[in-house]
C-alpha cells in the first residue's frame, strides 16, 4: 500500500518580502515601541515587536527562521528595554516558532483569524513571560489580568490593520 499526499490540496502559499523588509520592519517596530513606551504610559499595552514576529512568522511559514527571528527581536527588545537579557528573546522564540508552524498548516490571511490568532500569540507570549520571570529571577508575575486582558485585545485589533499593511509589502 503507497502513501500518497497531493501536494496540490495541501499548498499554502509562503510569502517573499523585498529585500531588507523584514530587517527593515523590525527596526522600526523596536525603535517605535522604545519611543512610544518613553511618551506615554499607555502605550506600554501595545507591543509592537511581538506583532511584527507573529506577522512574519506566519507569512514566512518556516518554523527555524520564525524562531531565529523572534529570539533576534526578543533580544533586541530586552537591551533597549533594560529587562534582564533572555527574556523576551525566549518568548519571542517560542511565538515565532508557534506562528510558522500555525502559517504552514493554516490560512492565516482572513482579518478575523489573525484577530484570534494575534489574541492567543499575545497570552501565550505573556504566560511564556510570567514562568520566565518565576523560574528565572524567583519573581511573581500574573498569568491573567484585566489589564492583559486589555492589551491582548487592543493589540489583536491592531495587528488586524498592521498585518494589512504589511501584507503591501510582499513581492
Amino acid at each position: 500500500m503507497t502513501v500518497r499526499m497531493d501536494s496540490e490540496a495541501q499548498h499554502i502559499e509562503v510569502h517573499k518580502f523585498y529585500s531588507g523588509t523584514v530587517v527593515v520592519v523590525c527596526f522600526l517596530a523596536l525603535v517605535l515601541q522604545a519611543f512610544l513606551n518613553k511618551f506615554s504610559t499607555h502605550f506600554q499595552l501595545l507591543e509592537l515587536p511581538l506583532l511584527v514576529v507573529a506577522y512574519f512568522g506566519l507569512s514566512r511559514r518556516n518554523s527555524v527562521s520564525g524562531m531565529f527571528l523572534g529570539t533576534l527581536v526578543g533580544l533586541l527588545q530586552d537591551g533597549i528595554s533594560h529587562t534582564p537579557l533572555g527574556l523576551y528573546g525566549i518568548a519571542k522564540a517560542v511565538i515565532g516558532y508557534i506562528a510558522s508552524s500555525v502559517g504552514a498548516r493554516l490560512d492565516t490571511e482572513h482579518p478575523i483569524s489573525r484577530f484570534i490568532l494575534m489574541f492567543l500569540f499575545f497570552h501565550i507570549h505573556q504566560i511564556i513571560l510570567a514562568i520566565t520571570i518565576h523560574l528565572l529571577l524567583a519573581s511573581s508575575e500574573p498569568f491573567f489580568s484585566v489589564q492583559l486582558l486589555i492589551a491582548s485585545l487592543i493589540n489583536s485589533a491592531v495587528a488586524v490593520f498592521l498585518f494589512a499593511g504589511l501584507d503591501r509589502l510582499r513581492r
